[in-house]
């Protein structure tokens, strides 16, 4: 039987359920998550009857069962694993993209499972996560899987990709940070630059680079300004900052050993099915070795 949620809170957090072990481990960090943010977990399985005739096919009454046996499986397992966690468990009558997109009205986050390379299904990283990661507009967290436990280092920092203006980064840095807050982490946040193209910088740009006194510091600067309202905002979380030459791609992944969330952020909007999620995001999310969060931002 389901949970009722918490009286009094207006969020939850949303994993997504296939009966794969990457599900349960996107749903064990959910439940994790749930805990520190003091937020209720919904579990969300997607099924639609859609007949084929044709031999084995079961019947929509057999496909019925099996799905409500997958959502009750990761119900109890979540339940049995942090029982004061307020839980809900519900299928949604839909396919797995527009069924989880479906749940953003009260979702504070999505969670989703990845296997990281190769084609998978359902809710995991593949052709279904890639939509749902372009789409949603809330952050997505794709969570590995260790035997159906999810790939976390028990500690460590949040490693957070700061990229081009204060402005453009305000929704990951601020996801990161309120992350490390609810968790007791430090923050490590990141700034990758390269050597500049005729069309790399503007001459704006060039102009306030040569006031900093070079590139390298007109680079600090920059994260320096981006952090400052969080700092402010979060003065108990440690900062360590890093501006380092390369692409951002490269040097988040070359950071992300002892971290315990990569943060990244993609351009908020929606896109047809097939709609890209940055190179970035594409890479952390098949490369990192530990739970990634993509955040939408302007």
């Amino acid at each position: 039987m389901s949970r009722e949620f918490v009286a009094g809170v207006d969020g939850e957090i949303v994993a997504g359920v296939d009966g794969s072990p990457e599900s349960i481990a996107a749903a064990d960090w959910a439940a994790r998550e749930a805990l520190h943010r003091g937020l209720p977990l919904r579990l969300a399985h997607a099924w639609r009857w859609e007949p084929i005739d044709l031999p084995l096919v079961q019947d929509r009454a057999t496909q019925e069962r099996a799905a409500e046996a997958v959502l009750r499986e990761a119900e109890t397992t979540i339940a049995d694993r942090y029982p004061d966690v307020a839980l809900t468990a519900e299928v949604l009558l839909d396919t797995p993209v527009t069924a989880l997109l479906g749940t953003e009205e009260r979702a504070e986050m999505l969670v989703i499972g990845s296997r990281g390379h190769g084609a998978v299904a359902g809710f995991l990283l593949g052709s279904y996560g890639r939509q749902i990661i372009a789409s949603a507009t809330r952050p997505v967290v794709a969570v590995r899987s260790r035997d159906g436990e999810p790939a976390e280092p028990p500690t460590g920092h949040v490693l957070v990709g700061q990229l081009g203006s204060p402005e453009d980064s305000a929704a990951t840095l601020g996801f990161a940070f309120e992350t490390a807050a609810t968790r007791g982490a430090s923050v490590r946040a990141v700034r990758a630059w390269s050597l500049p193209s005729l069309y790399a910088y503007s001459p704006a740009s060039m102009r306030l680079a040569d006031e900093a006194g070079g590139l390298v510091p007109y680079e600090e600067k920059t994260l320096r300004e981006a952090l400052a309202p969080w700092r402010e905002r979060y003065p108990d979380v440690p900062v360590t900052e890093q501006v380092e030459l390369g692409s951002a791609g490269q040097v988040l992944l070359s950071a992300s050993g002892a971290a315990q969330l990569l943060v990244v952020g993609r351009r908020a909007r929606r896109e047809a099915v097939g709609g890209r999620i940055g190179s970035v995001a594409h890479a952390a999310l098949h490369l990192a070795p530990c739970p990634v969060a993509v955040v939408p931002q302007g």
